[in-house]
């Protein structure tokens, strides 16, 4: 009869992690790189057609003005709802402090409904949640250098001296 200690552990933890747990963290790490791939398209399809829509040539184009006008707040608004998941993630695994991650979700959704409501603009809160995505981005960069650390066996200064 085996007991449960002789069986292999398929649910060994990482520095408290479990195998489950990191797997959903490397998922929203790259839901939130989807997320900052679209803010660089948001960034260059603003360049471009607002380069493009300057020409005089151009200047009554009204396709290359809603392109330069509508798709980078389209594709910001996007990265929204991938924003949030990856704020629950880092939440529910304290990758961050929970009041910086209320403050940066509050403070973006706060200035993007006010930008809408009172200034009929929506420029500022996007621009608002660009910053949520690359806190996040810096939040899961620094877990995982932590568990490439963390695994790197400590090496026994005392033993080294006395061997050379």
């Amino acid at each position: 009869m085996t007991t449960v200690s002789d069986q292999p552990s398929q649910h060994t933890s990482q520095h408290g992690f479990a195998p489950l747990a990191i797997a959903r963290i490397k998922g929203a790490q790259r839901a939130n790189q989807i997320a900052i791939y679209l803010i660089y398209a948001a960034i260059f399809a603003f360049v471009v057609f607002g380069t493009i829509a300057s020409i005089k040539a151009f200047h009554d184009n009204q396709l290359l003005y809603q392109l330069f006008y509508n798709l980078p707040y389209a594709l910001v608004a996007l990265t929204i709802p991938i924003t949030i998941y990856d704020a629950l993630v880092v939440y529910r695994y304290r990758l961050n402090q929970p009041s910086m991650i209320a403050m940066s979700i509050g403070v973006s959704t706060l200035i993007l409904v006010g930008g809408l409501i009172f200034a009929d603009t929506a420029w500022l809160g996007l621009s608002c949640w660009l910053g949520v995505a690359f806190l996040f981005k810096v939040s899961f960069k620094r877990f995982f250098n932590f568990l490439e650390v963390a695994d790197v066996p400590e090496v026994d200064e005392e033993a080294e001296s006395t061997e050379a």
